[in-house]
């Protein structure tokens, strides 16, 4: 029964959104977030077009209103945009990311900052292309970086990716195996998708981070770990304040906030 409940609430976020058209040359769209802890105004950006269109018409469509912030850590970030979170107290389930996704857009020059709106997603293990979830996002807070922590944040950059693409060439092997009406024992499968990894390797130099970047971390801060594997597809160009009001918040084991801190309204205040 839970199964067909969510489901239904699904379809009904697909159809809500869909319902909703993006404008047209939405250059610099500027949303404004009223919460309960103050306002957030967001730049969303053009060079991400999949998610600020999503997000445009989730706004438009009035989704987010009355949705709370269901994991904050101090230090990291303010996560929402699950549904079940209209409710209080916010349900066990409210971090499941059980929504439809989109195509990842990962670009080098939009990074995790403090202030960068990104969409959540669901581990690497059940979601190789790192798809992003359809109305999950979170707001980076993160802390200043010094440059002893900046190998370890590429290390884990570079893990992810690396991780990410051997679990897709390994799914990709065994999906075109079975179509061909070949069935692969499993070492093939691992031999051939080791073979594929390493020609990748090959030709696919790890990530460092850029130095304009890391002094943007050093100074302002963010998160730089999951630079190139979380789509970040906006900034707070208002209310970072507001932020760190809401990352303050006193939290249960599960980073739930023990004061529910609520999306009031968004609305779309330029184009």
């Amino acid at each position: 029964m839970n199964k067909v409940i969510a489901l239904a609430t699904m379809m009904v976020i697909v159809f809500a959104v869909m319902g909703c058209k993006s404008p047209a040359g939405s250059e610099n769209t500027v949303v404004q977030m009223k919460t309960s802890l103050g306002d957030i105004t967001l730049k969303l950006y053009d060079e991400t077009p999949l998610h600020r269109d999503n997000f445009i018409r989730l706004v438009n469509s009035g989704f987010y209103e009355g949705i709370s912030f269901h994991r904050v850590i101090n230090g990291f970030m303010i996560q929402a945009g699950d549904p079940s979170t209209r409710t209080v107290p916010i349900p066990p389930s409210a971090d499941s990311l059980n929504t439809y996704t989109i195509a990842s857009e990962f670009r080098k020059d939009l990074f995790h900052k403090k202030g960068a709106l990104a969409a959540a997603r669901e581990g690497n293990e059940v979601n190789p292309e790192m798809r992003s979830s359809g109305t999950h996002f979170y707001i980076v807070q993160g802390t200043v970086i010094n440059n002893e922590e900046f190998p370890a944040a590429e290390n884990r950059i570079n893990s992810g990716i690396k991780q990410a693409m051997f679990n897709r060439i390994m799914r990709e092997t065994a999906e075109s195996a079975k179509l061909s009406g070949t069935q692969l024992p499993e070492g093939e499968i691992q031999e051939i998708t080791a073979t594929k990894m390493y020609d990748y390797l090959a030709s696919n130099p790890s990530y460092t981070i850029p130095e304009e970047q890391r002094e943007v971390y050093r100074t302002l801060g963010g998160v730089p770990r999951l630079d190139g594997t979380y789509t970040v597809f906006g900034e707070v160009v208002e209310g970072l304040d507001v932020v760190d009001r809401i990352a303050a918040v006193s939290t249960d084991e599960a980073d739930k906030p023990l004061t529910d801190v609520k999306i009031l309204r968004m609305k779309i205040v330029s184009k």
